[in-house]
């Protein structure tokens, strides 16, 4: 073997050393390879999808009922109704990562959105209370939308709570397809109720829920 040999053997032998041991700086196992440290982020993920173990995101209004012809009375008794404020508004289902159309999930049927993060105090008290409210016989559809933070963030906190409602994720910025469709105010919690012929409503008395029938309340009176 001559010199040039051996010193090219011991440069890539150098070389090598100093990659392995910048490998756990950069959040990586060397046993897995460069690639480990995503698996292990959507591994994260999934695992607070199974912790949480929400409800489906709704994925359109239900089916028109049979010898109905007016598309209003359509709309009325259950049928798919259009929701001008979201049409075009894509997100993603919190629960199971899917592509959720927000004006096919709300359209149709009496919806209220709520819209909270986890950063948000009284947002920790309204949630359980939407919970309560969603399991009684002649509840609207409620559906949430976290803002702000990370989906791991937000599963874990439904998780705390004990929240599994059906909920979509509007992305960690400052804005969101949701929150410009619908104006969303900085102040949380927010709450909107799209009724049966697809307009949206700002719930405004009062802007945080305080007991079941003020929840009943409201929906009864926008829907």
């Amino acid at each position: 073997m001559t010199r040039a040999t051996k010193w090219a053997l011991a440069a890539g032998i150098l070389a090598l050393a100093l990659l392995v041991a910048l490998l756990p700086r950069l959040g990586v196992d060397p046993a897995q390879g460069p690639g480990a440290g995503a698996d292990r982020d959507d591994d994260g993920l999934a695992e607070a999808r199974a912790r949480a173990d929400l409800a489906r995101c709704p994925s359109g209004g239900a089916p028109e009922p049979s010898g109905t012809d007016d598309p209003d009375d359509a709309a009325g008794a259950g049928g798919a109704a259009e929701v001008p404020a979201l049409d075009g508004v894509r997100v993603t289902c919190l629960g199971d990562g899917a592509p959720v159309a927000m004006d096919a999930a709300t359209g149709g049927e009496v919806t209220l959105i709520n819209v909270w993060a986890t950063w948000c105090e009284p947002c920790r008290e309204e949630l359980p209370l939407l919970q309560g409210y969603a399991a009684r016989p002649d509840a609207a559809r409620v559906l949430l939308v976290q803002v702000q933070s990370s989906q791991v963030d937000g599963l874990d906190l439904l998780d705390e709570l004990g929240v599994r409602l059906p909920s979509v994720h509007d992305g960690e910025g400052m804005r969101g397809p949701v929150r410009d469709a619908l104006d969303v105010p900085p102040m949380l919690p927010a709450s909107y109720v799209v009724g049966a012929d697809g307009d949206v409503e700002f719930v405004t008395e009062p802007r945080l829920f305080t007991s079941l029938e003020q929840v009943s309340g409201v929906v009864e009176r926008l829907r």
